[in-house]
């Protein structure tokens, strides 16, 4: 697949000039300062920096904050690697009692967070609305998908929106591969945050299951970090993430996690999500019912906030920037109440291919796999075959025809080849005779 092309860059989030412009309380960046050094062994500041991501000369801040209060010493040891010939410190008797109290209360420890609404003004700068793509782009990330004819012109206006889709459709005509085609054209990078704070409490949202991180030119020097960062380094760059769930989806997979043992909140899925794709695929074969699902999404998919709940009961408001992408075998208004349709800001049939099509896709799928194709083979297809399902074709078919013939010709040691034949054991294994199993 060709690479999309280059977008404008986005905002990044400005370089904090000094502590109070981080907008943290001075105590818990104290604490998560000196749990770091206490967890990880860290003993110079340019490590240390590095470790909670902060520019060098905040963290030497906090460090001498801590030295005053006797809760960090001078050990009298040079960095090594330092081209400042920087000395290390420890934590002092106090302040190994400290950090394992701080520890006590949370477990937390390492980058710092941003607080919950500074990060909220970022998520607008980067908005998953503020993505526009071309036709040329969407129909490049659907690389070699033959999709039916118009089908572009619907898709494109509701991927460039923002909002809502739903893509529903006979199995196995490729609506997952659309639904992957699209996160594949968004193609660009966002900021993300190790973490974010809020009354107090902090939520991870780092996940290296959902973000890619981008690598970005190596800083240079040491105590010149402030001056070298590009961007503020409680974020790394990534590319706009994408969650896909399918059966397993559950309600409590969107709230949040804590942890009893760590004390600390894990964000749910659609909130790693921000500002990327969120994909719900085979909806309607979860354990929670389609409708409690879609219920769940409402509020956010027309607010554009989610609302989530800490262990105290305490209920907070987070942005929801996330595009959010249904796929389902069922008809609609088999699964939801037209209330709950309402919400879903488009809705997309994705119907199999007439015969051209499936033509189109079987040459297509036989030249990738290297197998020759053969006339008898495909008029007994076509002719004896097809008219028994009521001339039923779909997308996923071509592949698992040709793919069953390549497994008979390698197990029978036989160069690739098509006859009817091979056309009929193919068929036998892509459906499952009606029969009564005596047991």
């Amino acid at each position: 697949m060709n690479a999309m092309p280059e977008r404008p860059g986005i905002a990044p989030p400005p370089v904090p000039a000094s502590l109070e412009e981080t907008n943290l309380p001075f105590t818990m960046m104290q604490d998560i300062l000196l749990k770091t050094i206490y967890r990880r062994s860290l003993s110079h500041a340019t490590e240390i920096a590095k470790a909670v991501c902060l520019p060098y000369a905040q963290v030497q801040r906090l460090l001498d904050a801590a030295r005053a209060e006797h809760l960090l010493e001078v050990t009298g040891t040079l960095h090594a690697n330092s081209d400042s010939k920087e000395i290390g410190f420890q934590l002092t008797d106090a302040g190994k009692r400290h950090a394992i109290a701080a520890l006590a209360l949370s477990e937390y420890f390492g980058p710092m967070p941003v607080p919950l609404d500074d990060y909220a003004l970022q998520v607008k700068r980067q908005s998953i609305r503020n993505v526009k793509l071309t036709r040329a782009e969407l129909q490049r990330s659907m690389g070699d998908l033959i999709l039916p004819a118009g089908l572009m012109s619907t898709l494109g206006p509701a991927v460039t929106s923002g909002r809502s889709i739903l893509l529903y459709g006979p199995p196995g005509n490729g609506k997952s591969s659309i639904a992957n085609g699209i996160r594949d054209a968004l193609g660009d990078h966002i900021y993300v945050p190790h973490a974010v704070t809020h009354a107090g409490q902090i939520v991870a949202v780092l996940d290296p299951v959902v973000h890619t991180v981008v690598a970005e030119p190596a800083e240079q020097g040491n105590r010149l970090r402030i001056s070298s960062q590009r961007h503020d380094p409680r974020y790394v760059l990534c590319e706009r993430p994408t969650v896909m769930t399918g059966g397993e989806l559950t309600l409590d997979m969107l709230e949040l996690k804590y942890n009893a043992t760590a004390r600390t909140y894990q964000a749910p899925l659609q909130f790693k999500s921000t500002g990327g794709v969120f994909i719900v695929d085979d909806l309607g074969r979860q354990e929670e019912p389609p409708q409690s699902l879609i219920n769940r999404w409402i509020v956010p998919m027309e607010m554009n906030y989610d609302i989530l709940s800490l262990q105290s009961g305490e209920k907070f408001l987070v942005p929801f920037d996330t595009l959010v992408i249904f796929s389902t075998n069922f008809h609609p208004n088999e699964i939801f109440d037209q209330a709950a349709l309402r919400r879903i800001f488009f809705k997309i049939k994705i119907d199999g291919p007439d015969q051209e099509d499936f033509l189109k896709i079987f040459e297509l799928v036989a030249r990738k796999r290297r197998m020759p194709l053969n006339e008898d083979a495909l008029i007994h297809l076509l002719e004896n075959k097809y008219p028994a399902i009521g001339n039923v074709y779909a997308n996923y078919q071509p592949v698992f025809l040709i793919d069953q013939m390549i497994s008979i010709c390698e197990f029978e040691g036989k160069p690739y080849h098509m006859t009817p034949q091979m056309i009929d054991r193919a068929w036998d294994n892509m459906f499952v005779r009606d029969e009564v199993i005596v047991k």
